[in-house]
């Protein structure tokens, strides 16, 4: 895809946990129809487990070699993936705080989460109860394509991902970027930068991105990116850290 095959590494990242991540865990099971989050979705924050995992996240970058450490890192606006990106960075001396040339975050809201619409704050059981005729409409449509009334489809995501990656072309090449987002945007990335159906990303979108997890390409020096890992949590577990 131009824009992302001109870069030399592409890392993503899934924010660390958040309290909204644990609130929605902890109705598993249950006939709840709202998660009771107080904040509006940008604002949700982190949770203890959350800065511990964006911490490790940070000492695993600071163990990269020169030549994979990031020269550019981009975050979505949202409160809980730029605290993961600025605990993360504030582990390396390549990008110390105090340090005037050190890496800054940049915010781009075209890598925020996927918005809901109304259905936003709502658990499966609450969207069949209070909207049952959208959800007859993404059982009929597919996930893919089904956009919920103010919110968003897994294809508009991908529009907005194309215009992010086109820029970073312009403003990157040969560039090594880490993206720090959310899980929506990791997978639609591997959607398009490995050329996958809409049936293959959704099999693969089954298997939940793990938060502060890596998922990396690297330009193969030929014809572009190269798949190195994806949703990899190994730098957590071998840290001790849930992940």
């Amino acid at each position: 895809m131009a824009g992302v095959n001109a870069l030399q590494w592409l890392t993503l990242t899934r924010h660390g946990e958040s309290t909204g991540n644990v609130a929605y865990r902890e109705l598993l099971g249950t006939d709840a129809e709202e998660a009771g989050i107080p904040e509006r979705d940008a604002d949700v924050p982190l949770s203890d487990t959350g800065r511990a995992q964006a911490a490790t996240l940070g000492r695993w970058l600071a163990a990269l070699p020169e030549d994979e450490r990031p020269t550019l890192v981009v975050a979505s606006p949202y409160l809980r993936t730029l605290d993961t990106a600025k605990i993360a960075l504030a582990q390396t001396t390549y990008a110390a705080p105090q340090d005037p040339d050190g890496l800054r975050v940049r915010v781009d809201e075209r890598i925020r989460d996927r918005e809901q619409g109304v259905l936003e704050g709502l658990t499966e059981l609450g969207v069949r109860r209070r909207f049952p005729a959208e959800a007859d409409r993404l059982r009929r449509l597919g996930k893919f394509y089904y956009r919920p009334p103010g919110g968003e489809s897994w294809a508009d995501l991908a529009l907005r991902l194309r215009s992010f990656y086109r820029d970073l072309e312009a403003e990157a090449p040969g560039g090594r970027v880490l993206v720090v987002a959310h899980d929506a945007i990791v997978v639609m990335t591997r959607y398009l930068v490995e050329g996958l159906s809409e049936r293959e990303v959704l099999e693969i979108e089954k298997t939940p991105i793990a938060n502060a997890s890596v998922t990396r390409w690297r330009h193969d020096g030929s014809s572009g990116l190269r798949a190195v890992t994806y949703n990899d949590r190994e730098h957590l577990i071998n840290a001790g850290v849930s992940p």
